[in-house]
């Protein structure tokens, strides 16, 4: 859209006002499309074609307007439907044909067992029947339904004139009488309303939406709510509008199968004047390619087939040149093609999700649509948005570091010195190794919402788990999911050398100690609990700086780190960090993603070549090079110098033997499914 200047003078201004001009300034604008097969743009392996037809026949219609007249439309409601519904009656064309349900406990149809055509004296008693209609009574949606289905549907049809079946469904509340269990009626609709397209609309807060939207989903067609207000009767006549006139059915976009992929949805029940078809997905990019695609769909007299061939090669950079009248320059948004592709593909995942009853696959749905979200920051059900402002003078620190803390000066250090082991950050971990003083550094990129396991200690009866939130990628790398823990939880049931059951629950505002009792500490107040021998302290020198120390015995020892920023930037979340501070009172059959580590006798072994086929690249500054051995395992690291966060200092550098991401698995030695448990 090129720039548009208005310029009106004053006699144009007193013409439209006596006032002059005090408006908004809207442009309504088209693009221009001379293919009957739309645009197809590619870009970077990804294509959208934008089907809109124009010039098409209008196809005419069999309508059902299927009204609730139950006592709780009294009012407003059968007042404005009232209303809506003569002015939709008059806009019926003359080759439509329709009929009217009205339905609360009882079904009443207006002309029995068949559709009317549209004719003005039809149309004139139409409006006269809904004239008398009287709100009273329960709500039986099923037998409304069926009714529907018997008029467009009729036993013996045998008309030759094609028509578009559309039943437009409106209610405000839930089925209360006959049939009211959702699964039902959801069954009974599809078996009757067949190759019928069922429009739904819930009127005001207390209808029954998603019950609305699953027989949309089902009948090929959409819901919507309508608010109670003063222009309910406009968004009743709009919604009509952008269903009144059907020009093609049933359409189905098909690619070469040898060339698109990952398709997002490619057949629609309709097509209406003024909407858009809009379908994405993967491409192959070769140096010069010919792609089909193909069109077949019904029409008002007959069917449509048509086939167009596409030329598509590889411009500069890997991208692509489009074809079919959209013209180039999309140099300033090089990600639009692929966003868009992700965008109806969590669409298409969170509809699938909502018509489906299987819990797995439910859960599987959520996932994948959730994944696709955090990795192309959209904001949908399944995430949110969190917005937060830095003050301009204030530098944001890293929000992906590596630590061990220093014990607080407010407590005495243990008799052993300490070896911490410890989880914070992306969540990334380090260990310490003894015999050389340093720090071993690795990430495992998790995922939101699940609860690792980050230690277990089966003699001793202890286990330690971590439940991730999400947090924004960065730029440059919105592939990468980050995540934080937000919620940790230490258990005990009572193995050797600890006493007694307890749970201990940290939160990023609270402690919840549970055994024999119930104790909260909240993180911003001192405070400390005992119970069966497990003494809790939560220490908080202000809003930004809190840990609460966890003594399970004289030898078992945590610290859970409380990271709040004053001002922070968007990659900054508050969250926790797990350390352990002394841990040689856990047995050597202590596992999980931290625990495994309490007793590893691992060595690194420096390289005196830097030039060594082993090494790594690397964008940090590498000081050394070295081969990390732990029993039969090798691998390289390398020693950076990396951001340290410790108790009562801020981030200072300190360095780390950093293991490579392709062989952290290696490292662990199992995937990082095996150490997802259910729950907290």
């Amino acid at each position: 859209l090129r720039n548009q200047t208005y310029h009106p003078s004053l006699q144009q201004q007193n013409s439209a006002s006596s006032k002059g001009l005090n408006a908004d300034y809207i442009i309504q604008y088209d693009v221009e499309l001379s293919d009957l097969m739309g645009d197809i743009q590619v870009f970077d392996g990804y294509f959208v074609h934008y089907f809109a037809p124009r010039g098409l026949p209008v196809v005419p219609k069999d309508v059902i307007f299927v009204i609730d007249v139950s006592g709780s439309m009294i009012g407003t409601k059968i007042k404005q439907t009232k209303q809506a519904m003569s002015t939709i009656l008059g806009d019926l064309r003359e080759g439509d044909y329709f009929n009217i349900i009205t339905f609360s406990d009882k079904v009443h149809t207006w002309k029995k067992g068949r559709t009317v055509r549209a004719t003005r004296s039809n149309i004139r008693d139409a409006k006269d029947f809904v004239k008398r209609v009287i709100a009273e009574g329960w709500t039986n949606i099923n037998a409304a339904l069926l009714s529907a289905a018997q008029l467009v549907n009729p036993p013996s049809s045998s008309s030759d004139t094609r028509r578009v079946p559309l039943v437009i469904f409106l209610t405000d509340g839930e089925a209360t009488i006959g049939v009211t269990s959702g699964d039902f009626i959801l069954s009974n609709a599809k078996s009757a309303l067949g190759a019928t397209s069922l429009f739904g609309l819930a009127f005001g807060d207390d209808a029954d939406f998603p019950l609305l939207r699953r027989l949309a989903l089902d009948n090929r067609g959409v819901a919507r709510m309508v608010y109670e207000d003063a222009d309910a009767a406009l968004q009743l006549k709009g919604f009509y509008d952008e269903v009144a006139s059907p020009l093609l059915s049933d359409i189905q976009l098909t690619y070469m199968d040898d060339q698109a992929f990952d398709v997002t949805r490619s057949l629609f029940p309709n097509y209406f004047q003024g909407s858009e078809l809009v379908v994405t997905g993967k491409i192959m990019l070769l140096d010069l390619c010919l792609s089909i695609v193909s069109l077949t769909a019904s029409g008002s007299k007959q069917k449509v087939k048509v086939e167009n061939e596409v030329f598509v090669s590889n411009g500069e950079g890997n991208r692509t040149v489009f074809s079919m009248g959209c013209p180039g320059g999309m140099d300033g948004i090089p990600s639009f093609v692929r966003r868009l592709w992700a965008y109806f593909t969590i669409k298409e995942l969170l509809l699938v999700k909502l018509n489906t009853t299987d819990p797995h696959i439910q859960k599987l749905l959520g996932e994948k649509a959730t994944n696709l979200s955090l990795q192309y920051n959209f904001v949908t059900p399944v995430t949110s948005l969190v917005v937060v402002k830095p003050d301009a003078d204030e530098i944001p620190t890293s929000a992906t570091i590596k630590a061990k803390p220093d014990p607080l000066v407010t407590k005495p250090p243990p008799l052993q010195p300490p070896q911490p082991r410890k989880v914070d950050g992306d969540p990334h971990f380090v260990v310490q190794l003894p015999k050389l003083k340093q720090n071993l550094c690795f990430t495992v990129d998790g995922r939101a919402n699940d609860v690792l396991r980050l230690l277990e200690d089966p003699e001793r009866g202890i286990m330690v788990d971590g439940h991730l939130m999400w947090a924004p990628s960065k730029q440059g790398v919105e592939d990468r999911s980050r995540t934080y823990f937000d919620q940790i939880t230490i258990s005990t049931r009572g193995g050797t050398g600890v006493l007694g059951s307890i749970v201990i629950t940290l939160s990023l505002d609270a402690v919840v100690v549970e055994g024999e009792g119930r104790d909260t500490l909240h993180t911003n107040q001192e405070g400390s609990v005992t119970r069966q021998g497990v003494m809790v302290s939560m220490e908080s020198r202000d809003d930004f700086h809190q840990s609460c120390w966890i003594e399970l015995t004289k030898d078992i020892r945590f610290l859970v780190l409380f990271h709040h920023y004053k001002h922070p930037s968007y990659l900054q979340m508050a969250h926790l960090g797990f350390y352990i501070t002394d841990g040689q009172g856990l047995s050597p059959s202590t596992k999980g993603l931290l625990g495994q580590f309490q007793h590893a006798d691992m060595r690194v072994m420096l390289m005196k070549d830097p030039r060594d086929t082993l090494r790594q690249p690397s964008k940090e500054r590498v000081l050394a090079r070295g081969v990390l051995r732990w029993g039969a395992i090798q691998m390289p690291v390398t020693l950076q110098d990396k951001t340290l966060k410790d108790t009562v200092r801020k981030g200072h550098l300190g360095s780390c033997w950093v293991v490579p991401k392709a062989q952290v698995e290696r490292l662990l030695g199992h995937p990082y499914q095996s150490y997802v448990v259910d729950h907290l």
